[in-house]
């Protein structure tokens, strides 16, 4: 990931990708849009069609990125368990993301599992960043001690 672009690049992913909470699955889908930017391991975009209905809702969070434009956050509900801001997505990204729209973005670390071409994710370390950790990347990355100043 060291030889990932800067400014970040989008890419269409055929992978393999399930996401787990609550005992559900909420994602399965061979379609989705990775961002490989670098310092960062690989983040994955799912289209909210392949998302489990009616487990997101809107958060009143948001941020802000210099390449994709305003992030907006969602909670997620399944059952008795609800935890907030776990996913995020760009509703009017910049043109180079424009991709993105109707895509979202969980953190990992969030999730019971995340699953990508069969093997177990390992989330990006922090509590902001959103990375896929799995063994096709290595590290350091950002978000780990010491890496405050990348």
């Amino acid at each position: 990931m060291w030889d990932y672009p800067r400014p970040p690049r989008l890419e269409r992913s055929h992978a393999s990708i399930e996401i787990e909470f609550g005992g559900q699955r909420l994602v399965r889908t061979n379609s989705s849009f990775r961002v490989l930017e670098t310092s960062h391991p690989p983040v994955h975009y799912v289209s909210i069609a392949d998302v489990a209905p009616g487990v997101l809702s809107p958060s009143p969070r948001r941020s802000w990125c210099e390449w994709k434009g305003e992030a907006a956050y969602l909670n997620l509900t399944v059952g008795d368990r609800i935890e907030a801001a776990v996913a995020w997505t760009y509703r009017t990204p910049t043109m180079v993301f424009a991709a993105l729209v109707d895509h979202i973005a969980f953190y990992p670390a969030r999730m019971d599992a995340c699953w990508l071409e069969g093997e177990r994710v390992v989330a990006q370390p922090g509590d902001f960043y959103g990375g896929w950790r799995t063994s096709a990347v290595a590290g350091p990355f950002k978000g780990e001690p010491g890496t405050g100043g990348w």
